[in-house]
């Protein structure tokens, strides 16, 4: 659950990458970080908080440069702190080194360990750093030994990285995450999603392939390739979730996917209510494929203020409890002695859900069900996604009746996992569902947690 940007050869190579942070604000707003590099300086600007808020129109004028790199950060290994902050800086032997990470690695441990007793020293508590100490251990000097020192990592990894004056993008090969290329000008491009490549009016070029490690010099481009696995596991969360609606990643639209799951949705259970409606902005796009073809007419239920940010004061359980109606408020005359569905994209804790249904109930709603345009989430995500353990998961441990009478449903309903895939707009063999079967692709240590590395 991160972003990252990277350009090259741009004269205002920073403020792009700002712009390309703003555009993938979703993907993590703990912390955000631009380092540049002039060809003989490097500056690096990072903070807590939104990229609006760590940077203003002087520090991107200070990072100078034709070459620089950019992270958002949500944290899923690793304490939530300024120390871990991308992108992460290490020099050796008189050179320097940049890392922006996507995703999670599954054999952080056992890495740390054996370069903690080769003598490496952890400035940080994210497995980011140990792809540095690596790369250290390798020798930055040629293009063979990145390759040797990014093949000893397991899990899910989308890098952008600044060596010298020389940018990579590299992608695990699984392909867990996504990492696409474009072209701005005579300007490449590295972006996590090409929503970033569309606010700064880049062209895109094609996906990062799995396994890809791409070399971006003043020579031109260089691609080489890992080993290759038996089978990519794209992450299928991005698609029901995560990834911005306007992006195209792994091949194929967020938006139409959202769409194609909810008609499958109507599909699969077809309601006999009044309206059709999403929470906002959760599912919006999967309530239209629904309504579309349920043919029930969708109708906006409720409001939401877009002036509620993360840095929301809670000095009481007063204004804690008055947190949601601040957020979202519904339309009584819409609502007012109708029957309700509900299209929600996923159900992770069922608190939220609860919450609103009440209020909807309040609104005079006379009926409430829920479709979820996805399997009930019973397995962790390993892989960067931000429910490392079962006891997040309210479907891990209760039975989707149970789920129901919590949330205060009429009807609660998810999608099959035969039609989520079928409703999927790429090979369904392509795709990591662990978090809805637990068979993960790889093999997952048992001392792996989101919290390992805090009290080392």
């Amino acid at each position: 659950m991160c972003g990252v940007f990277g350009v090259f050869g741009h004269k205002q190579a920073s403020s792009l990458v700002y712009l390309g942070l703003y555009a993938l604000q979703h993907r993590g707003e703990e912390s955000a970080g631009i380092a540049s590099f002039d060809g003989k300086k490097i500056r690096l600007h990072k903070g807590m908080g939104l990229v609006s808020d760590v940077f203003d129109t002087k520090v991107i004028k200070s990072l100078r440069g034709e070459i620089s790199l950019g992270h958002n950060r949500y944290s899923t290994t690793g304490v939530s702190s300024a120390k871990n902050i991308q992108p992460f800086l290490a020099r050796h032997r008189g050179r320097h080194l940049l890392i922006a990470h996507n995703g999670n690695l599954t054999n952080t441990f056992s890495l740390r360990k054996d370069l903690e007793e080769k003598g490496s020293i952890f400035q940080t508590t994210m497995d980011s750093e140990i792809i540095a100490h690596l790369l250290a251990h390798s020798g930055l000097d040629s293009q063979s030994a990145i390759v040797e020192a990014l093949s000893k990592l397991e899990g899910a990894y989308s890098l952008v990285l600044l060596i010298d004056g020389e940018l990579i993008g590299a992608r695990d090969p699984y392909g867990f995450r996504p990492l696409c290329l474009g072209k701005l000008d005579s300007s490449y491009i590295l972006a996590s999603e090409t929503c970033a490549l569309d606010l700064i009016g880049a062209s895109y070029i094609r996906d990062i392939e799995p396994g890809e490690i791409l070399f971006i010099s003043k020579d031109g481009l260089k691609s080489i390739k890992l080993p290759k696995k038996d089978r990519y596991s794209f992450c299928i969360f991005e698609f029901i979730y995560f990834a911005r609606p306007d992006s195209d990643i792994f091949g194929a639209n967020v938006y139409l996917t959202r769409k194609s799951l909810g008609r499958q949705l109507a599909r699969e259970f077809p309601s006999s209510v009044d309206i059709v409606m999403s929470i906002p902005d959760s599912g919006n796009y999967a309530a239209m494929g629904f309504a579309e073809e349920s043919g029930i007419p969708l109708e906006v239920g409720m409001i939401r203020n877009h002036y509620v940010g993360r840095t929301f004061i809670q000095p009481s359980q007063m204004v804690r409890d008055f947190r949601v109606k601040v957020k979202l408020n519904p339309i009584k005359r819409v609502l007012k002695d109708k029957r309700v569905v509900i299209v929600e994209d996923s159900i992770v804790r069922g608190t939220t859900s609860k919450i609103r249904v009440k209020t909807l109930r309040e609104a005079g709603a006379k009926e409430i069900h829920m479709r979820v345009s996805c399997p009930p989430l019973r397995w962790p995500c390993y892989y960067g996604i931000d429910f490392p353990t079962k006891k997040e998961l309210i479907a891990s441990s209760h039975s989707i009746e149970w789920i129901r009478d919590f949330i205060g449903l009429d009807s609660l309903n998810y999608l099959s996992l035969e039609g989520m895939l079928k409703a999927m707009l790429l090979p369904a063999e392509n795709f990591c569902t662990a978090c809805f079967t637990g068979n993960y692709p790889t093999p997952i240590p048992k001392r792996f947690s989101k919290n390992l590395l805090e009290n080392l």
